[in-house]
């Protein structure tokens, strides 16, 4: 949800290697950041480059997976997000949830370096521009979700996700009494061996792609 380096949640120490409230070494921080930017530019760039028409039927394809993942599974509120920079464009299924009865909910960055809120969305709600100029509701209480939805540039093998590296999810997760049930959805191509993960990275539940 950012521009930014990878983030831990907290700002780096160097002078006493202390990251996020973990003994982690500097130079290891610096070589892992290096490589999930690059990793990132990379995958971000294929997911530009995508033809309208593929972006479409993967995108189609997505949905119906997340239906069937959803549909025997007991929740009210489901956090989800406002496509940018190419993520998998996830408005048709707010609207079924919604219509089928669920609180949806849209992730909001209300300061920087701060764990994100959850307001409601529904269909015609009134929208604002947040930080990033990211549309988000204008009105609503912040909730607390029982599903969240986490928009993937790139995900490895133990479901460690790479996002847009502002630390913003991992922050939000760490901070919960109990942990929703939390599941990564991108595309297919954004699986990697390894992000190379540090010990405030929290992995997520599941991945669903357009293909499973």
């Amino acid at each position: 949800m950012s521009e930014e380096e990878d983030r831990p949640g907290d700002p780096v120490c160097y002078a006493c290697k202390i990251v996020a409230g973990h003994i982690v070494d500097p130079q290891t921080f610096r070589d892992v950041s290096r490589f999930r930017k690059s990793e990132r530019t990379r995958l971000m760039e294929k997911r530009r480059r995508m033809e309208s028409a593929e972006r479409r039927e993967k995108t189609a394809a997505l949905i119906v997976n997340l239906h069937r993942f959803l549909e025997n599974r007991t929740f009210g509120k489901i956090a989800v997000y406002w496509p940018i920079r190419g993520e998998p464009d996830l408005r048709p299924l707010m609207t079924d949830l919604c219509d089928a009865g669920r609180t949806v909910l849209l992730p909001v960055v209300t300061s920087k370096e701060t764990p994100l809120q959850f307001l409601p969305w529904r269909p015609g709600c009134e929208m604002t521009r947040g930080i990033w100029n990211i549309p988000v509701p204008a009105t609503g209480e912040a909730e607390t979700p029982d599903i969240i939805l986490s928009p993937l540039v790139g995900v490895d093998g133990d479901n460690f996700r790479l996002g847009n590296g502002g630390g913003y999810y991992d922050r939000t997760l760490a901070g919960f009494d109990r942990k929703p049930l939390t599941i990564g959805v991108g595309f297919e191509f954004c699986r990697i061996p390894t992000i190379f993960p540090l010990p405030w990275d929290i992995a997520m539940d599941g991945v669903v792609t357009e293909e499973g």
